[in-house]
């Protein structure tokens, strides 16, 4: 029976690469001359921290590191912004949560999302991504193209693979 797999990876070394390319391209930058500012990744919490002294840089920091990332390839739609938090002497902070894998939640979304269109497909969970089984090829890529479609509503950068006939 055909199958395929939908699964939310993350390249951690392009999520590295991107983090260093800001620290660079903000040490380099005028407007951020004399303000202490840092970028911070944690591959085991799977978070980034962005620290900076002034809060209004916190804004420009966050759009330096989106664009790295979207000009390394990661989605931006794999970031989880927490709040932000005051630090000490006045500094901001804010948390970035990855999503790497497909959460059980996402997953049921996912399922969801197939069982309302009504495709002669079946979802099912498994580990941290989601296999999609069906009579044939078309009703499979008909489930890829709806979930392309529903990846901004759903919030999770989804890859395609393992395609067995």
């Amino acid at each position: 029976m055909p199958s395929f797999d939908v699964s939310a990876e993350m390249n951690w070394q392009e999520l590295d690469n991107a983090v260093n390319q800001a620290i660079k391209e903000i040490s380099q930058r005028f407007d951020f001359k004399g303000v202490k500012t840092e970028i911070k990744l944690d591959q085991k919490e799977k978070s980034v921290t962005l620290w900076s002294s002034e809060e209004a840089k916190l804004d420009a920091l966050n759009d330096i590191f989106q664009t790295k990332l979207i000009k390394r390839g990661i989605s931006t739609l794999a970031l989880d912004y927490q709040k932000i938090e005051s630090a000490f002497g006045g500094s901001v902070r804010q948390v970035i949560i990855i999503q790497a894998g497909i959460s059980k939640e996402k997953g049921k979304e996912i399922i969801a999302a197939i069982k309302n269109a009504k495709l002669k497909v079946q979802a099912q969970i498994q580990d941290e991504q989601v296999r999609v089984t069906g009579k044939n090829r078309d009703d499979l890529q008909e489930a890829i193209s709806l979930l392309k479609q529903s990846q901004d509503q759903i919030k999770v950068p989804m890859q395609f693979g393992n395609f067995r006939n």
